[in-house]
């Protein structure tokens, strides 16, 4: 585990500094202010780190908060879909169906219904993530074998058993596994959504320094916001290793 530990450190490292060098090489290719080089915005960063560091926490309640909801409401759906053969195919064609649609365009609805505040902003992401999370628990319900049902019926346990010992131990990977793809989902729609009627949000930040055409506090933006993501995923790294001790390499 801890030479795990140091491998995937040391690629967060490399990735970080490659796309440093990315960035460096696109800034020298491209003769337009456009582009900062990584260093004068690592020192602008430095000016604005106290403002950017309430827009990121704003963005990051936001998130969380719809993360969170998300969670209480798909996991249930999901598990109910897995076991339940009759309510998934019930309602497994309207999934199929809301799953693919560009829900970004729900924004204007979800702010006529619910106001331009930060309700509005955070049910858009649970309208957007929760599908994903209902699919994810509902299939690694399904891939349960069912000898394993059949051996918990054999010992007589309960439902209560069943879903404490092997339904929720069996989905938790999936769930992990959704929330990054929905991590990565909420923060280009939190992005979106935070160029609305609203004063305070890193996408706010970002949209504000390019109508000024302050690029070196654009890109500061950025920056933060691919932290952001970053701290998420090692979060998530973190608990996955510690609740599913049995499914690390």
């Amino acid at each position: 585990m801890k030479i795990y530990k140091k491998i995937v450190n040391s690629q967060i490292v490399i990735g970080f500094l490659s796309f440093v060098l990315f960035w460096e090489i696109l800034h020298r290719a491209i003769p337009t202010h456009t582009i900062p080089s990584p260093l004068e915005t690592f020192i602008y960063l430095e000016t604005v780190a106290g403002e950017l560091a309430l827009h990121s926490l704003g963005s990051l309640l936001r998130v969380v908060t719809a993360i969170s909801i998300s969670l209480i409401i798909g996991i249930p759906l999901g598990i109910l879909l897995g076991v339940n053969k009759t309510f998934n195919r019930m309602f497994s064609p309207f999934l199929y169906y809301m799953y693919p649609i560009p829900k970004v365009a729900f924004l204007p609805v979800f702010m006529l219904l619910f106001g331009l505040g930060n309700v509005s902003k955070i049910l858009l992401i649970i309208f957007i993530i929760v599908f994903q999370m209902i699919l994810s628990v509902r299939d690694g319900v399904m891939q349960i074998p069912s000898t394993y049902f059949k051996v918990m019926d054999s010992f007589s346990a309960s439902y209560k058993q069943q879903y404490r010992y092997l339904i929720i131990p069996a989905i938790l990977p999936q769930v992990f596994s959704g929330l990054r793809i929905s991590i990565g989902i909420s923060l280009a729609t939190l992005f979106f959504a935070e160029n609305y009627a609203t004063t305070y949000g890193v996408g706010y930040f970002i949209l504000s320094a390019w109508s000024k055409m302050n690029y070196p506090e654009m890109f500061s933006g950025i920056v933060v916001l691919g932290f952001i993501g970053l701290l998420f995923f090692k979060l998530l790294d973190w608990l996955e290793a510690h609740f599913t001790p049995w499914n690390q390499k």
